[in-house]
């Protein structure tokens, strides 16, 4: 493992945080050069992501300093290597999660990368040459083109750089739970953030009855009328939650704060499936009795692969479905993060690293 490498050669302007302070600060480190299958991008967006809060603020000790966070990233592509077929220069382009795999486990060959015990991250990784991953907090990228996905033309890159980790974090187990092809369904969305509010817009468009289940009454109307969800339950109100027990087929939990499952799991129909995307740093309450007497199923789901990535881009494109952003300059990452350390945003917070923005 290594900061850097001989091929290491470019120099990049970015923002890192150098310690558990998690305070972002301007960073000038290296990249390395273009190689046969990469592809160079100049960063355009980059979305915060309630990861970053935790990588930044070493919340699972795994941090190493200097981290350069950002894995929803936007931009256009400057280079291309010899070995790539399916990008120009020129082509609008997202990185999200992932920056290297095996590539020969059954997952990367299956287009389940992000299940590969060998997965590197965009940032606070391994590359396969050893050096750490920089993420998108910086003013270009160097990425392998098989971790690179297309932007479709219609979506705004500042809106559509979330999709990167929120879209397909959300994308993916609907997919899963056979959301995409079979409208009708009753489906809960637990949280209304930089998550929820996406799902909320995909189960709407995939056409089904949404419910969405929070602990602030304050967002019934966005969720109801700006969003478009059916129905509204305030999870720590007794009376609502008896209500809606056994109404919903499928729930997506999102949020990354500690909380049982019980209330939510009696929400389920018998048969009905609660996936968890929200990645509470605390373990979570689990009740068997609910989980018992409803036959009831629990599963995870971690972003996706690519081929899905690059699915669910073409649908969000399809369905004109983005992520609703605050849009901020560098000097702000600080301040973006305390808010989001707060729960302080509607929904996604993103930098507008390239400054092309009128703010």
């Amino acid at each position: 493992m290594a900061l850097e490498t001989p091929n290491h050669t470019q120099t990049v302007a970015g923002w890192a945080a150098y310690d558990s302070s998690g305070k972002i600060a301007p960073y000038i480190f290296k990249r390395r050069e273009n190689g046969a299958n990469d592809v160079t991008i100049q960063v355009m967006y980059c979305g915060i992501c309630h990861t970053d809060l935790h990588h930044v603020k070493d919340d699972w000790g795994i941090t190493m300093y200097p981290v350069v966070p950002g894995h929803e990233i936007t931009g256009v592509i400057t280079k291309v290597g010899s070995n790539v077929k399916n990008f120009k220069l020129g082509d609008r382009v997202g990185v999200g999660c992932l920056a290297a795999s095996c590539l020969e486990c059954e997952f990367c060959k299956n287009s389940q990368e992000n299940y590969c015990d060998q997965i590197q991250f965009t940032y606070n990784g391994i590359f396969w040459d050893g050096s750490i991953t920089y993420g998108g907090y910086s003013d270009m990228l160097v990425a392998d083109h098989r971790y690179v996905v297309h932007v479709p033309d219609n979506l705004p890159m500042d809106a559509a750089a979330p999709l990167l980790c929120a879209g397909i974090t959300v994308f993916s187990p609907m997919k899963d739970c056979q959301l995409l092809e079979s409208p009708g369904k009753k489906v809960g969305i637990v949280g209304l953030g930089g998550l929820g509010h996406v799902a909320v817009k995909m189960a709407k468009a995939f056409g089904h009855q949404v419910t969405v289940i929070s602990t602030s009454p304050s967002k019934e109307n966005e969720a109801k009328q700006r969003l478009g969800a059916d129905y509204f339950l305030v999870s720590t109100d007794a009376k609502q939650m008896q209500r809606g027990k056994r109404t919903l087929d499928v729930i997506l939990d999102t949020v990354s704060a500690k909380h049982s499952l019980g209330p939510i799991l009696e929400l389920l129909k018998v048969n009905g499936t609660l996936v968890v995307v929200g990645a509470p740093d605390r373990p979570i309450e689990l009740p068997s009795f609910p989980l018992i007497f409803g036959k009831r199923a629990i599963k995870g789901s971690m972003t996706g692969g690519m081929k899905e990535t690059q699915e669910m881009m073409d649908v969000c494109g399809k369905h004109n479905i983005t992520c609703d952003i605050e849009l901020i300059k560098p000097d702000k990452i600080n301040q973006a993060l305390d808010r989001l350390a707060r729960n302080d945003v509607r929904y996604r917070f993103v930098i507008d690293i390239a400054g092309t923005s009128k703010l």
